[in-house]
């Protein structure tokens, strides 16, 4: 048990070094590197797009992989290229070429993020995956918190070329050591099958309805949460609030999170799995409509930010388990990585289109409607597929 909480610590402290810094230190090197290399706000945004389909495209393989074994040489490896492609950062002059490293490291985004260390905990501690998971993402919530005041003072303090050092550095001699370390004696592929168990390959639960009705509560809430950051100042302003409200609001939604991740941590053997699965992704819709009702009064600001925020934060774990739970534990890595594409593409389409529904007259009004029926619909493929599940165990 102690091993198994050290294994998980120090994937936690990967996890918190990688979010941060490169997820996170993105926004700190737009304004710099748009000023060296003459570049428009939409064309240094256009290397976080292909930054994230680059890191979808690859999921499925990283996943395949994973579920061979290999998840030492995956995670090791995807640090190493995270090292590289930041110490490459460091010397770009052309467009071409901060396009390419943010390639490079969507690459190595796949290889040591959630997907692949959630794929390495359910294969490791089959009974008990869920709560290594919730101790994975509660370090991870916590990058921005640590590493955009980090990143900050090492651009302002070196400059953003040799700030980058540093933060390759961290890539090179922690997060690399620790996975090679600590990711030795892998389960064999096909572990958690009992000897003689004739388990269907992959594809067949690729075409599983389970898989595909978790694959659109997956693909759609994370076009709803991937939507509403870069909108809310704006949406929150067109709202009436006042301008300390427009502030507040966005910076309260990070701690909620955490906290309801915390919540889930200590409460979570006092209630039903299964209903608790089907309850936190109700929140999402809950705060999104509570914001459509009373727009431009605090209590509704306020309302949608304990809905959104708790909500957000502890659907990360049911997003993270629900292919274990519902579909296929053996084969988890190739099945979440076979919904890396999809997500990512709902991740970089969502915030345009609601931008696209914005309107003078009406603000987001239209926009939200949008994003509350894609979370109900969510909502509900999530619930036909655990019945379907549980109805066959």
């Amino acid at each position: 048990m102690n091993n198994e909480r050290r294994l998980v610590g120090w994937l936690s402290l990967g996890q918190l070094i990688t979010w941060g810094s490169v997820f996170y230190t993105f926004a700190l090197l737009m304004e710099p590197v748009e000023r060296e290399l003459g570049l428009t706000r939409a064309q240094s945004s256009l290397a976080f797009s292909l930054a994230l389909l680059a890191e979808g495209a690859l999921a499925y393989p990283v996943g395949r992989w994973i579920d061979r074994g290999h998840e030492r040489a995956v995670m090791t490896g995807g640090s190493l290229l995270v090292a590289a492609c930041l110490l490459l950062h460091s010397v770009i002059t052309t467009t071409a070429g901060f396009y390419a490293v943010w390639i490079g490291l969507g690459a190595g985004l796949a290889a040591t993020l959630y997907t692949p260390v959630f794929a390495v905990v359910t294969r490791r501690f089959p009974n008990d995956f869920r709560r290594a998971i919730i101790t994975l993402t509660f370090l991870g919530g916590l990058a921005s918190t640590v590493f955009i005041p980090l990143s900050a003072w090492l651009i302002q303090s070196l400059g953003w070329r040799h700030a980058l050092w540093v933060l390759a550095a961290l890539q090179l001699l922690v997060c690399a050591p620790l996975h090679a370390v600590w990711l030795r004696n892998a389960p064999p592929a096909r572990a958690v099958a009992s000897a003689g168990d004739k388990a269907p390959s992959v594809d067949v639960y690729l075409r599983s309805a389970p898989f595909l009705l978790i694959g659109v509560f997956v693909v759609g809430m994370m076009g709803v949460t991937a939507a509403l950051p870069p909108h809310m100042i704006s949406l929150l302003r067109g709202t009436g609030l006042a301008e300390a409200w427009v502030i507040a609001i966005p910076a309260s939604i990070g701690l909620v999170q955490v906290l309801g991740r915390l919540l889930l941590f200590f409460f979570e053997h006092h209630f039903d799995l299964h209903v608790a699965n089907r309850v936190i992704p109700t929140l999402i819709p809950l705060g999104l409509g509570a914001l459509l009702a009373g727009a431009g009064h605090p209590w509704a600001a306020l309302l949608f930010v304990v809905l959104y925020g708790l909500g957000n934060g502890m659907m990360t774990i049911v997003k993270g388990t629900a292919i274990a739970q519902y579909v296929s534990r053996e084969h988890v890595a190739s099945l979440n990585g076979a919904l890396g594409l999809p997500s990512a593409l709902a991740r970089a389409v969502a915030p345009m289109l609601l931008g696209l529904l914005w309107t003078a007259e009406a603000g987001y009004v239209w926009g939200l409607w949008l994003l509350l029926a894609m979370s109900v619909a969510a909502v509900v493929a999530l619930f036909l597929a655990q019945r379907r599940a549980l109805a066959v165990t």
